[in-house]
């Protein structure tokens, strides 16, 4: 049996997307979505959308001896309007680039036909010990078939 809905969501063209409802631990005094969680959102973005494509990230640490890491290296935010308790929000990651020893990602949150949040996301590929590694061409490939590069 399988679900219409699925807790890490969906693969789409050009990416993933995610489905999440904020909770009343997403926000702050006024009833709006405190602006550090909108990282958290962005987050599970990235990892259900690797998920999706069949990368585990425990296996990837593991997966030869100098291992696969994703971090972070750089993050460009344009906050356009803010989500409130219950809302349901889409995040959206779309792939840019990946190869070498990085990936760009492109990721929106919107709520309804209202666009929240835009970012551009640069990932690092290093290996378990923090040094930067080329991205295997077999995880490269799942990136660039799902974005159609």
């Amino acid at each position: 049996m399988t679900d219409a809905f699925s807790l890490s969501g969906h693969l789409i063209e050009g990416g993933h997307s995610l489905t999440q409802r904020v909770y009343y631990e997403d926000t702050d005094f006024s009833g709006l979505v405190y602006h550090a969680r909108y990282l958290h959102f962005l987050e599970r973005g990235r990892t259900d959308y690797l998920r999706c494509l069949g990368c585990a990230q425990r296996e990837l640490i593991n997966a030869d001896e100098e291992g696969l890491v994703f971090v972070v290296h750089r993050m460009e935010l344009d906050f356009k309007s803010p989500a409130r308790m219950d809302d349901v929000l889409t995040i959206e990651t779309i792939t840019e680039k990946a190869g070498g020893a990085k990936m760009v990602l492109r990721q929106t949150i919107q709520c309804a036909d209202r666009r929240l949040i835009e970012a551009k996301v640069v990932i690092a590929v290093v290996n378990k010990f923090g040094r930067p590694r080329r991205l295997p061409e077999t995880i490269a490939e799942k990136f660039q078939k799902s974005s159609g590069l």
